[in-house]
Parts: structure tokens; sequence; C-alpha cells
């Protein structure tokens, strides 16, 4: 069951993180998953343990790396795009 609430707060907060910075992370909800999860561990190295704690996720510190790894990801996706074209 931990598993189940950990994919559901990191989806969310790789959703969040798209929403703030006004770009999808490609993937659809995998890569919101995906996205909060890594999000969540680079929070932690950065700030640490910060805020509220759910499902295995330091809430503030996740949303933050997650809005850092969406913001780097959709540069590398737009420059890649402009390259080809």
């Amino acid at each position: 069951m931990g598993w189940l609430w950990s994919l559901i707060i990191g989806g969310i907060i790789g959703w969040l993180a798209g929403m703030i910075v006004g770009r999808d992370i490609p993937g659809g909800v995998i890569g919101n998953i995906i996205a909060g999860f890594i999000g969540g561990w680079l929070g932690g190295v950065i700030f640490g343990e910060m805020g509220p704690e759910m499902g295995g996720f330091y809430i503030v510190p996740a949303l933050i790396g997650a809005i850092v790894l969406v913001a780097i990801v959709s540069l590398i996706f737009r420059s890649m795009g402009r390259s080809r074209g």
C-alpha cells in the first residue's frame, strides 16, 4: 500500500510542477510520476527534510526539485526540436 501512495503523491508532485512551469513532461502520467520521484530525490538532496511529509516525500523540497527537473527537461526538448527543424 505504501508504494501505491508514493506513486500517487509522486504523480501529483510531477503534475503540479508541470502546471507551475507551464510545460508538460513527456510521457503523460508515467512521466509525471517519474518527475515527481526524481524531483523528490533532487529536492531532498538539496534542501533536506523541510515541510510536511506525505507518501515518503517531503512536499516542499520535492515540488521545488520537480519544478527544476521539468524546466530543464522542457528546455532540452525545446532545443532538440529547434535543431531538427
